[in-house]
């Protein structure tokens, strides 16, 4: 059947080819108003910054495709009409990423067509690089570009799919209906799993904006460069102030083998078998707009931040200032300088121990912990007790793993300092009643810590609704780079700290007689920082928040479930911490085997899991144990996944020893 539109067939449920997508290539560019006389002053030609082999993405210079003549590598077969230089179109993919997510993998589109979001596109002087001006792009497609950019937008400008179309855009509408026409998986008994329609999706470069003054950067506040670049992380003018988890109740699922497509390290072979990533408490994969994001830093962007009046220096410091806005609004803190940049969630919390605990623990004072603490959230408190002649108090946990409340509340008194408590346990998978932790504390007038590691990928975090003093997680966990993580600090509390590193970017003026320091968030960030990783950081938080964290915690717990049912059926198999309602984590042992034999049997079938003490020695204790076989999920996992683990475990079980 074909539409009385532009002639384009109706959607049929069956896959989108690539005939299909290029009469919609062609039937858009056909209809484009000449193209702008000039650019305007001071802006360059745009590039194509597609990707090799990218649908669309045509060589500069190249104008109509004659009949007969080769079609050069990397453009969409079927184009009868390719634009000449300076405006190349950019991958189909890019534009428009929702048109495409259940496209099959063996119909003839190339992987770049396949993605859950859009690559990372910097915005020029008005310009999308690889797209004409707002003005030259085609009146059918109205719905899908924003009528004026403010100038103060995100540097991340996301063409979104034109799911909402106006009756004019019926072609465009039905190839959006026809590729989100996917049943949920069965497991999932009735979560709705489809690609999100764009409408209902906000764009990244509406960021939610603190409470607090602006903050002001060196010399580059309110700057516009040469090439029309505008800072990035300013106020947006229509910014919604509505917390993260309101924005995130949009989301209406996302598209799993979309979602995976965007993790290059997902296709590789391990002993000839495809990757099963189940190490996912230890680190996360990053997807290809985190890494794109860094790999553009380094080629247009790499500076020292906040010293030198010059364009790169500015173009690194927005791009740094921006990944602390987005990380702010990620956590819905109340003011960006309150983010401070650390290399991660150990660090942390020894800048917490170190900085406030130095101040503020004395002799004879408490420090209360859970027994379900990583090694980071254990040793430096020891330290600190050690050193200033302190006490360290523990939270019990029950047989199923959770704390037990009516200890804790046993063991607060009036020499109690402070309560660093884990959010989830990055062995059991126990999600810990930390609200109610701290309001106890709080009634006290103790000072509070979360450590967020494990909980910062798998459910929405509020760091005023949590209430602590402090909330602190590291980047890898969430898809973002090694190396770079977060401190978040009530900004009453981190202004009465003494600076826990001295050294440049920290300070003010320097004399042989005194120092001055920076305020925050400088204060605690002496020396060169991590700049790209903390943009990475940015890039990760926001393809996150694209998705919608509520989403992937709900999928999560769905699988969680799953997976511990099936685990659970094993004959010989102990599962360690079975808490409802647990995150990410499936640890057990099994009857005659050492963990480590389970796990290279694992990885000979190319499933990777994580065996051994996992930095957590004494909640295995507790169990009576000294090691465990730690499968750990995220979203981009799937049930067939967990049916693979659940095969292989109970084959070494059969042939138990």
């Amino acid at each position: 059947m074909v539409s009385a539109v532009s002639g384009l067939p109706e959607p049929s449920g069956a896959p989108i080819s690539t005939e299909l997508l290029a009469q919609l290539a062609t039937a858009l560019w056909a209809e484009r108003p000449a193209a702008p006389a000039g650019l305007p002053p001071g802006v360059q030609a745009p590039v194509n910054i597609a990707p090799p082999g990218s649908p669309l993405a045509s060589p500069a210079g190249l104008g109509p495709n004659v009949p007969g003549t080769p079609i050069p590598a990397g453009v969409l077969p079927g184009s009868n009409l390719l634009p000449a230089s300076p405006t190349p179109v950019l991958s189909l993919a890019h534009r428009a990423p929702a048109l495409l997510p259940h496209a099959a993998a063996g119909n003839g589109v190339p992987d770049t067509l396949h993605s859950a979001l859009p690559a990372y596109e910097p915005r020029l002087g008005g310009l999308v690089q690889g797209l004409p001006p707002l003005a030259a792009v085609p009146s059918t497609v109205p719905s899908a570009v924003p009528s004026a950019l403010p100038a103060a937008a995100s540097g991340y400008y996301f063409l979104d799919a034109p799911a909402a179309a106006a009756p004019g855009d019926a072609p465009l509408q039905a190839l959006a209906d026809q590729a989100r026409r996917a049943a949920p998986d069965p497991h999932l008994d009735g979560i709705d799993l489809r690609g999100p329609r764009a409408a209902d999706v906000p764009p990244l470069g509406q960021a939610l904006q603190g409470q607090g003054a602006a903050p002001q950067y060196y010399f580059v506040h309110a700057v516009q460069l040469p090439n029309g670049f505008v800072t990035p992380a300013k106020a947006h003018p229509h910014a919604d102030a509505a917390p993260v988890a309101a924005q995130q109740d949009r989301h209406p699922g996302f598209d799993i083998q979309a979602v995976r497509r965007d993790f290059p390290i997902l296709s590789e072979r391990i002993n000839g078998k495809p990757l099963v990533w189940l190490d996912n408490a230890a680190t996360t994969h990053k997807p290809r707009q985190v890494i794109e994001r860094i790999s553009h830093f380094y080629a247009h962007e790499n500076s020292n931040i906040h010293r030198a009046a010059h364009t790169l220096a500015a173009r690194a410091t927005d791009a740094y200032e921006h990944a602390r806005e987005v990380v702010r609004r990620f956590i819905h803190a109340p003011d960006a300088r309150e983010v401070i940049f650390v290399r991660g969630t150990t660090e942390a919390i020894n800048l917490v121990a170190k900085a406030w605990g130095g101040t503020n623990v004395g002799e004879g004072d408490e420090i209360i912990i859970s027994h379900l603490e990583h090694h980071a959230n254990i040793v430096p408190w020891q330290q600190l007790a050690a050193a200033k002649g302190a006490r360290l108090r523990v939270i019990p946990v029950d047989d199923q793993g959770q704390i037990r409340l009516d200890e804790y509340q046993k063991l607060i008194n009036d020499r109690t300092k402070i309560v660093a408590i884990g959010h989830v346990s990055n062995v059991l998978g126990t999600v810990v009643p930390v609200k109610q932790v701290v309001e106890i504390a709080r009634r006290r007038g103790i000072t509070t810590l979360i450590d967020g590691a494990q909980s910062i990928a798998h459910t929405p975090v509020d760091v005023q609704d949590l209430g602590a003093d402090f909330f602190v997680f590291s980047g890898h966990k969430i898809f973002a780079p090694t190396g770079i993580g977060v401190l978040w600090g009530r900004r009453e509390v981190l202004e009465a700290m003494p600076p826990w590193q001295g050294g440049g970017n920290m300070i003010a003026d320097v004399t042989f007689e005194k120092t001055v320091y920076q305020p925050l968030p400088n204060t605690f960030e002496a020396g060169t920082g991590n700049i790209a990783d903390a943009v990475g950081l940015g890039a990760a938080l926001e393809y996150v928040e694209r998705i919608g964290i509520a989403q992937i915690s709900r999928y999560e717990h769905a699988l969680v479930d799953y997976g511990m049912a099936q685990l659970a059926s094993i004959a010989g198999l102990r599962l360690i911490g079975t808490v409802p309602g647990k995150a990410s984590v499936l640890a057990f042992t099994l009857d005659g085997y050492s963990t480590d034999e389970v796990g290279q049997a694992l990885n000979a079938e190319g499933i990777a899991v994580r065996t051994g003490h996992h930095c957590a020695q004494p909640i295995l204790r507790r169990f009576g144990v000294e090691t465990a076989v730690r499968p750990s999920l995220a979203f981009y996992n799937t049930f067939d996944e967990v049916d693979q683990l659940v095969r292989e475990v109970r084959k070494l079980a059969a042939r138990r020893r």
